[in-house]
């Protein structure tokens, strides 16, 4: 009877151990995402499950924001998760565009930082005919400037602003699962060709 006993409190102080380092590693280095709108499109699609790093950019104390151990700072081309700055129950996935001190506008298809076009090769508009011009705005210190890859069907900082650095939560970087619920046969509802790939 006193060896079953040992037997269950060491398991059940495994299973504790084994949920202490997940609760531990989800917190600090690495979570978990799943992506529900085409925001972000062609980069990522309805159905993709990514990873993020969290600890690239710091390790950030959860509820009040504060971050240490700055490793790098996000740059523009990032893909970042964080909280949406007007719902803080909601986490977004958007591409970093500019930094805190940076100049931004739009003009038709073409974003400008500090005046100069920028290399945009992350950025798909799909409607056509004439858009309205976004800017200039200059970024506060400790921000960032944030829009979804599928510009024409994308909320981002050209309707509720800039994130704070604080509430940013890592960085996605790999695709780890990729599910098309809009496909008929179980193989077809599976995209082989997306597991696995960097995000970029």
């Amino acid at each position: 009877m006193r060896r079953q006993k040992g037997k269950f409190r060491e398991t059940v102080e495994s299973i504790a151990l084994a949920l202490l380092v997940a609760l531990f590693v989800r917190t600090f280095f690495l979570q978990a995402f799943k992506i529900p709108s085409s925001s972000m499109e062609p980069t990522l699609l309805v159905g993709d499950h990514i990873l993020v790093n969290k600890f690239i950019y710091g390790i950030r104390i959860p509820w009040i924001g504060v971050r240490f151990l700055d490793f790098y700072r996000p740059k523009r081309g990032d893909v970042i998760v964080f909280i949406y700055p007007r719902n803080p129950k909601k986490d977004f996935i958007k591409r970093v565009i500019a930094v805190g001190g940076e100049k931004v506008y739009i003009k038709g298809t073409t974003v400008y930082v500090d005046d100069r076009p920028i290399k945009d090769p992350w950025g798909v508009w799909k409607r056509e005919g004439e858009r309205p011009e976004f800017g200039p705005v200059v970024v506060p210190k400790d921000h960032l400037f944030v829009l979804g890859d599928n510009r024409d069907n994308s909320m981002d900082s050209r309707y509720w602003g800039f994130v704070p650095m604080r509430d940013v939560l890592g960085k996605a970087f790999v695709i780890y699962w990729s599910w098309n619920g809009r496909a008929k046969g179980l193989l077809e509802k599976v995209r082989w060709s997306r597991i696995g790939r960097l995000i970029r």
